[in-house]
C-alpha cells in the first residue's frame, strides 16, 4: 500500500536509483552496430543510419505539424532556466575561465527548451522545438549520452490530451518508418519492419503505483517510493506484450510521504486535483531503449509554481551552484503576465530512434553519438 501525503516539505530529500532484478527482452535485437569515427571512413551501416534519423525526424515534424504546431528556436546558450531537474549536469560556458562573462550572470549548455516554449503558449497556442540537449553524464554506457536529440511541445490543454499527441508522435513514426519505400536503405532489416509494424495504436497506461505493484507481483524487489530502473522497465514492457507503455501520476516529490523519495521530477509539473500527492506526469517507456519520453501537464499559477522552485531539490543545487531565483525571474515575470492551463513533454529522439532500429545501445540513435569517451 502507497504512503500518504503528509506536509509541504521545505527542500524535500530525494534519493537516486534503486538496485533491481534484470531482465532479458524477449524481442528478437537488431543485429549489433559499430559505431565508427566518421572521420575514418564512412561504412554503409554508418550511412544508413544516418538517413534513418532524418527519417525519423521527417516523420515527428510531419505528425505535429499535421496537428497543428508551430516550430521554435529556443537558444542552446541559457540560464540555469534551461536546465532540466539535475542542475549537476549542466555544463557551464566560459571566455577566457570568465564565467561570468554574459554581464556578470553564468550561462550554461541547454537541457531543454522546455520553458521557452511554455512561454509561448499563451500567445502562440501550440508549438515545438527541436535541438540538442547537453547533459554532463559521467559514465559511459549503452544508455546514456553526454550530447542527444529532443523534440519538444507544449500546448494549452489537458494531461489526456497529451498522451494522446506523444502516443501518436510515435505510433506516426513507427508506421512510416515501416511503410519507407525503401527500408534496407535505413539500415533495417524484416524483423525491424514486422515490429514496427506491429506497434499497437492505442498504448496501454499505468500509474507509478500500479507499476510498482506489477513489479511486486512479479517477484521483483522494489518499494513504492523507489525509482524504476532501466531492468525493471523491460520487466514492464514484456508483461505488456513488448509493446510501448504508459507510466504516469509519479510521486510529488513536495510532499512529505514519510520516507525518502528517490523518484525526483522537475518541480512545475501540476499536482493531481483527484489524487493527492501525485503530479499529472508520465514517462513512455519503450522497447529497447525504456524511459524515452517524460511529460507532465504544467503549473501555471505564478506563485505555486514559485514556491514549488523555492523548495526543491532543483533550487538546493542551484544554490550550490552560485545561482538563484533571478535564473528564472524572466520566466515568472512571463507566467504572472497570463498563462493557461498547459501541458507538454519531451521526445528523447536518440532513444526512439533506438527502438526503432531494435538496438540495446543507444548510440546507435544518433550519427555522430557523444559520451565521455567518444569526443571527435
Amino acid at each position: 500500500m502507497s504512503p500518504q501525503p503528509g506536509a509541504i516539505l521545505p527542500n524535500a530529500t530525494l534519493t537516486q536509483s534503486v538496485t533491481s532484478t534484470p531482465a532479458s527482452p524477449t524481442l528478437p535485437i537488431h543485429p549489433t552496430h559499430t559505431t565508427v569515427d566518421p572521420s575514418i571512413g564512412a561504412p554503409k551501416a554508418w550511412l544508413d543510419a544516418t538517413r534513418l534519423v532524418a527519417a525519423v525526424f521527417k516523420s515527428g515534424r510531419s505528425y505535429l505539424e499535421s496537428q497543428g504546431f508551430v516550430e521554435v528556436m529556443t537558444p542552446h546558450l541559457v540560464r540555469a532556466s534551461g536546465a532540466c531537474e539535475n542542475v549537476n549536469t549542466l555544463f557551464e560556458v566560459a571566455v577566457d575561465e570568465d564565467t561570468k562573462w554574459f554581464n556578470g550572470r553564468r550561462a550554461y549548455l541547454s537541457q531543454t527548451g522546455q520553458l521557452y516554449l511554455e512561454a509561448l503558449v499563451p500567445t502562440l497556442g501550440k508549438v515545438y522545438c527541436s535541438g540538442p540537449s547537453f547533459r554532463a553524464e559521467p559514465i559511459a554506457d549503452a544508455r546514456h549520452l553526454v550530447e542527444f536529440q529532443m523534440m519538444e511541445i507544449e500546448f494549452p490543454g489537458s494531461f489526456d490530451d497529451l498522451l494522446g499527441y506523444i502516443n501518436g508522435f510515435v505510433y506516426a513514426i513507427a508506421q512510416d518508418i515501416a511503410n519507407a519505400q525503401d527500408p534496407a536503405t535505413l539500415g533495417l532489416i524484416a524483423a525491424d519492419i514486422e515490429r514496427l509494424k506491429a506497434c499497437p495504436k492505442v498504448f496501454d497506461r499505468i500509474t507509478y503505483d500500479e507499476a510498482i505493484e506489477e513489479l511486486q507481483k512479479l517477484g521483483n524487489r522494489i518499494e513504492w517510493g523507489d525509482d524504476i530502473s532501466s531492468a525493471l522497465e523491460r520487466i514492464l514492457i514484456q508483461h505488456h506484450g513488448n509493446a510501448p507503455v504508459f507510466i504516469t501520476r509519479y510521486p510529488d516529490p513536495m510532499v512529505d510521504f514519510g520516507k525518502h523519495i528517490e523518484v525526483e521530477k522537475f518541480f512545475n509539473m501540476l499536482p493531481d486535483p483527484e489524487n493527492p500527492g501525485r503530479v499529472l506526469s508520465s514517462d513512455l517507456i519503450l522497447p529497447f531503449s525504456g524511459e524515452s519520453v517524460g511529460s507532465a501537464a504544467r503549473v501555471h499559477d505564478a506563485d505555486q509554481m514559485q514556491a514549488r522552485l523555492l523548495n526543491s531539490r532543483m533550487y538546493k543545487r542551484l544554490l550550490e551552484k552560485g545561482g538563484d531565483i533571478k535564473d528564472f525571474e524572466w520566466y515568472l515575470s512571463r507566467i504572472r503576465a497570463g498563462s493557461v492551463p498547459h501541458a507538454g513533454c519531451g521526445f528523447g529522439m536518440s532513444r526512439i530512434i533506438q527502438w526503432v532500429r531494435g538496438s540495446e545501445n543507444v548510440m546507435d540513435g544518433t550519427t555522430f553519438p557523444l559520451n565521455r569517451e567518444t569526443l571527435i
